[in-house]
């Protein structure tokens, strides 16, 4: 049976835990932005939002065959998204395809958990994240993903962002388009993985989506749209857990709150 519980506030635990959530945050802040800002040019918001949804069966299979979380999160994550390639690949109506995708593979993945022998049931950490319960250990591991997260974006950084602005023209300077769509499949299942304890599968399309989107709004270039949606994710996270410790709100959310409210702010005062 699966139960929701009441998510943890920084308010009941002690500003004390303050410090490892905000650091954990902050790596996330650091992967997600230049990869957000690709998936806001290619428009890969619902595509991102399925991906991310796949984790919870990424979590299922895990504890089923007793192996890490973070393995079982990965590789279901990047099939999803292999998957997720191909089927919208010259077809009319993707948004439709990855609608139903998404939606399915979180439900999919609820249903398949219940089924785990051993399994507590209790899916708000995996669906809402659980950062306030990040120790060192899952902190290493958050930094170790963010740092391969970028190193692979800055290495392909110009074939992607010539292959994002035309296909063709990535042709004609001897780049495979396919092969630069599989390695932003590959980065967005391992950013999925990153995000998945801090904010959960259902906040980190959210945290790829709404800094890159504030960004865009002030910059005027790729790298300067990049850097500013990681300064914008890490304002966010800081932000959401300052709100969490005096309001007495969730942590996740309230960090994807504090996302939300920047946009609106950036729609505001948006130059002409």
């Amino acid at each position: 049976m699966v139960t929701v519980t009441i998510l943890p506030t920084v308010a009941t635990m002690g500003i004390e835990i303050l410090i490892l959530p905000a650091m954990a945050g902050l790596g996330l802040a650091l992967a997600a932005g230049p990869l957000g800002s690709f998936v806001v040019w290619r428009r890969m918001a619902y595509f991102s939002d399925a991906t991310a949804h796949a984790a919870v069966l990424g979590v299922a299979l895990a504890l089923a065959l007793h192996i890490n979380v973070l393995i079982g999160v990965v590789v279901v994550a990047l099939v999803m998204a292999l998957l997720l390639t191909r089927l919208s690949r010259g077809h009319a109506g993707d948004d439709t395809n990855l609608g139903v995708m998404a939606h399915s593979a979180l439900a999919l993945g609820l249903v398949a958990i219940a089924f785990v022998p051993g399994a507590r049931g209790d899916m708000t950490g995996f669906l809402f994240g659980e950062i306030l319960a990040v120790g060192a250990r899952e902190l290493m591991v958050i930094w170790g993903g963010a740092m391969l997260i970028v190193a692979i974006v800055l290495w392909q950084w110009h074939a992607l962002l010539l292959a994002t602005v035309s296909e063709e023209l990535a042709t004609s300077e001897g780049l495979n388009p396919q092969r630069l769509r599989l390695v932003l499949t590959l980065v967005l299942a391992l950013v999925v993985a990153v995000g998945l304890k801090s904010v959960g599968a259902l906040l980190i399309g959210a945290m790829l989506v709404i800094p890159a989107a504030t960004a865009r709004a002030f910059a005027r270039s790729p790298e300067q749209m990049a850097f500013g949606a990681s300064v914008v994710g890490a304002v966010s996270v800081l932000a959401g857990l300052l709100v969490s410790l005096y309001v007495d709100t969730p942590a996740g959310p309230s960090i994807v709150v504090a996302a939300a409210g920047m946009f609106a702010l950036s729609r505001a005062l948006k130059p002409a």
